[in-house]
């Protein structure tokens, strides 16, 4: 898949993944790596951005298999961007659709 796109999209997967559960990183690496192919090194800036544009915040939490791990959780403001991200990708799909729904190779 093209690095630019899949970038785009993991953010709207990373949101819509948080709306309802917290998640620590590896995580959810692992998670969407069961659908998109995705590696620890994208998902970590990634979230680090997200937290600084307050769509995120995060807390630690104790973990019987090592340190404490670093949970990832929602803010009111990132599920407003979730929202609006998720419109924006329904739209866009929709459209591409319109497109190449009538093409095929």
């Amino acid at each position: 898949m093209n690095t630019q796109l899949k970038k785009g999209v993991l953010e709207l997967c990373v949101l819509e993944m948080l709306r309802t559960q917290d998640h620590y990183g590896y995580e959810l690496v692992a998670k969407i790596s069961r659908s998109i192919a995705i590696s620890e090194g994208t998902i970590y800036p990634l979230l680090r951005r997200l937290q600084n544009e307050g769509y995120l915040s995060t807390y630690l939490k104790e973990s019987s298999e090592g340190p404490p791990r670093k949970y990832y959780r929602l803010t009111p403001h990132g599920e407003e961007k979730r929202k609006e991200y998720l419109q924006d990708w329904r739209a866009l799909v929709s459209g591409v659709e319109k497109i190449i729904g009538g093409h095929s190779e």
